[in-house]
This record gives structure tokens, sequence and C-alpha cells, in this order.
């Protein structure tokens, strides 16, 4: 009688649990998307088993998990995915918060795990989400037991790891990164989530257009989560609930219009200090180093519209005009001091406007990194090689008698005096350095091109000058 009870009482928990609940994978065959880490699919949307499978899928089959540790973005299918292990591999499934689980929790886990293990040989998974939040006392507590074997621990994670989660524990554990789920994954949920007699809602007489479908998996930007609750809200704002119960359910129809309503913004995946935030900009730098100006303001847009500083993109504009454009095109770092001023003074959203011209005309100025390399290759000299003295010829002669010596600053050579005469004045032979060295190499691109000129032609009169003594 109480297993008829306690079997009515999981029904009823289950009718009220989230669409997004209900629907969560029980296999590995069910589990969409990731196919980086547990495989592609075949024709027929299954789980692909020819070639070579993935390390985690051959982890979880061969029943030779040990600790690790998901990453990425909400709604990718982290909790899912140890609920599957632990299905796959037979182990007793704990879940638990990393924010809120206490040091006594911990403790009592581990003893019944180590019981479980001794009395059944079943072992036992403590999945602790927001991993990242796990104190030092309760990593402390669980760091033996983990690399004794006696349990298995799964993290999960929206930060990146190897920053956020405590070294001890990234350094018993195998990491994986789980990506945002594609349009095609999040219509397969969808889909899904229709026709399921059981967990879904395959017995209503549904009419969803294909229009509402694609927008769902659109505008969820790769959270399965938002695009099943923006389902669920669409299909019992339109009488889904009183369709259940009723005896002659009329057709419900949902069209894009209706499937609008039901997810009102778009989800931007960005964080201000996460992986997103540094992904994103190093996207937005390439593309403008790349000369792809579409690519460059797409980034741009999208690091507005999660709220981005907009100084911290002015700042960012003002280095690659530097680095990557320099002495190709000197009017970009103008644009980009000048872009920085504005940023600062008229603030968003009309900022956006100065943004994106800088943006654009950096993006088509002509390219070259000599000036970045110059100092990069004098830098390491500075640091790795014995420091060069200045040349005597160079020193300053004014100096107090009891600091300087009768011989510093002689024999400088005036260069506007000099005879060898250039497009850019006077060059003599002196040597400026004391060793023959060269660090500034022009490509000759852009702008650099007459900066080219110019330093080849004024090496050659030195080389000239020197060689006749002057």
């Amino acid at each position: 009688m109480s297993n008829l009870w306690s079997g009515q009482r999981e029904m009823a928990l289950l009718k009220v649990e989230p669409l997004a609940s209900r629907l969560r994978p029980r296999t590995l065959d069910e589990f969409v998307g990731q196919s980086h880490l547990l495989g592609d699919y075949d024709s027929e949307g299954r789980r692909a088993v020819a070639g070579t499978k993935p390390l985690l899928r051959r982890m979880i089959e061969g029943r030779t998990l040990t600790s690790i540790i998901l990453h990425g973005p909400p709604g990718t299918g982290k909790t899912s995915l140890a609920s599957v292990i632990a299905h796959t591999t037979e182990s007793h499934f704990v879940k638990e918060n990393a924010a809120n689980v206490s040091v006594k929790r911990i403790r009592e886990i581990i003893e019944e795990a180590i019981e479980r293990l001794t009395t059944t040989r079943k072992r036992t998974i403590l999945f602790l989400d927001e991993i990242h939040r796990f104190s030092k006392s309760q990593q402390d507590v669980l760091l033996e037991d983990v690399e004794r074997g006696r349990i298995i621990l799964i993290g999960a994670t929206t930060e990146n790891p190897m920053f956020a989660v405590n070294s001890a524990l990234v350094s018993r554990s195998t990491v994986f990164r789980l990506e945002l789920l594609t349009e095609h994954d999040i219509e397969r949920l969808i889909r899904r989530a229709i026709t399921d007699p059981e967990l879904g809602y395959g017995k209503l007489p549904l009419d969803i257009t294909e229009e509402a479908i694609h927008h769902w998996a659109t505008i969820s930007d790769g959270d399965a989560r938002r695009a099943i609750t923006a389902l669920e809200v669409a299909i019992k704002s339109a009488g889904g609930d009183a369709a259940a119960y009723s005896a002659d359910p009329k057709p419900l129809r949902i069209d894009l219009n209706a499937a609008e309503q039901s997810i009102q913004h778009k989800a931007i995946v960005y964080s201000g200090d996460g992986d997103q935030h540094y992904d994103t900009i190093s996207a937005f730098i390439k593309s403008i180093r790349g000369s792809d100006p579409d690519a460059a303001i797409y980034w741009l847009a999208l690091m507005i519209e999660a709220g981005e500083d907009p100084r911290f993109i002015a700042r960012r504009l003002a280095i690659l005009a530097s680095e990557d454009i320099g002495n190709a095109d000197p009017r970009a770092i103008m644009v980009a001091d000048a872009t920085w001023s504005l940023v600062e003074r008229i603030g968003m959203p009309e900022a956006r406007l100065t943004l994106a011209q800088c943006v654009t005309y950096l993006a088509l100025a002509p390219k070259s990194n000599a000036s970045y390399n110059a100092i990069n290759a004098a830098m390491a000299d500075v640091k790795e090689g014995r420091t060069r003295p200045v040349p005597i010829e160079l020193r300053d002669p004014n100096k107090p008698e009891s600091v300087g010596s009768a011989v510093e600053g002689k024999g400088y050579e005036y260069s506007h005096d000099s005879t060898v005469r250039t497009s850019i004045g006077g060059v003599t032979g002196q040597s400026y350095m004391g060793v023959d060295k060269r660090y500034y190499t022009p490509e000759g691109i852009g702008a650099e091109e007459i900066l080219k000129r110019r330093l080849e032609e004024v090496r050659s009169a030195r080389r000239n000058a020197q060689s006749k003594g002057e």
C-alpha cells in the first residue's frame, strides 16, 4: 500500500513540475546538444556510435568516471547531464547547491557514500551546482574522499573554473565546457515537448506553427530552459490546462504572435566579468584587426545591448589603434582618442554612434604592427640582455663636475650642421645606441610606406657618413 501511495505522490508532484524539469533527459541518447562531449547524431536523431567517441562519453559508458567540472552558459544542460551520468553509471545521485550546503551536510553525504559503497558496491555522485561558491572549509572536508574515489564529484558553474573554482578541486577534476545549444537543437527539444504524451503535451490537440517554433529557438539564444518555458507559457495562456481535463478539447493554435508574447525579451548570454565578456571583446578586436567592419559592428552591438561599459570599449579601441594600425594610418589614434573623450562626455545611448564610427574607421584602416613589434623587441633586450650604457658622446655635458667627467658629451655630431642631407634633414654618422641594432621595420603599408622610404634613406645616408668618417 505504501508503494501505491508513494507512486501516486510522485505522479502528483510530477504534474506540478515545470515543463523544462519534467523533460530532463534520462539517457545519453535523449540528451540533446553537446556533440563535442557526447558524440554526433545519426540521420534519425540518435547518438551516433560509429567512429571515435568523445572522452566524456567513453568515461561514462566505460564506468571509468572520475570527478569532473561542467562549465558553460545557463540552459546548456549541466544539471541534466549530471543526472544522466548518474543514471547511466547506475550511481546514487545527490544534488546540492555549493552556496547553501553546510560542512555537516557534506560529512553526512560522505559517510552515506562510504556505507553505500561497502554494503552495495554502488558509487555515489555528488552534484554541486554553483561550485565556484564552494568555500575553503567545505572543500577541505571533501578533498580527501574525492581523491580516494569514495565519492564522485560533479561540479557545475557558469564561470570559468580556471579562475573561479578552487585550484585544489580543479586539479583533481576533468574540466568539460558545455556550449550554447544550436537553433536546431532547441527546435528538437520543442518538438519533443509538443509530442511527448507522458511528460509533454502530446495528448493535447495543439496547432503550433513553424514560425512560432523557429522564434522560440532563435530568441532563446541557446538556452533550452528558456525556450521550453516559453512554450509552456504559450500553451497554458491559450487554455492548455483546461483542455487537458476536457472530454472534447478544442484545438489550441499558437502562432508567431502568441510565441512572441510568451517570451518578451531576448536573453543575451553575457556577464560583465565572465567568459562572455572576454570572449566577446576578443572577437571584437580580432574582427577589426581582420578588417571586417560588419563582424566588428555586430560584436559592438552585442556588447552595448548587454550593458558593457562603453568606456571599456573605447579604451580597447585606443589600444588597438596603436597596436594594430600604428603608423600605417596615424589618424587612427586621433580618431580613437576623440572617441574615448566623446564617450566620456556624451554617454549612452548616443555614444553608440561615436563608437560605431570609430569601429568602422579602424576596421578599414591600413594595418601595421611594426611599432608594437619594435617596442616588444626592445623591451625584451632590456630585460634579458646586458643593459647598454649611454654612449659617451650622447651624455649630458652640463652635469656638475663632481658627477660628470670632462669627456662626457664630447664628440657629439650636431645633425643640423651635417653636410649629408636627406628629405628629413641632416644626417651624421653618429651611433645613438653604441651597436647596430634594428627594432622598427615598417612594411610599407598605408602611410607607413612614406616612413619606410624615409628610414631606408636615413640609414643609407648614415652608412655613407660613417664610411667617409663624417
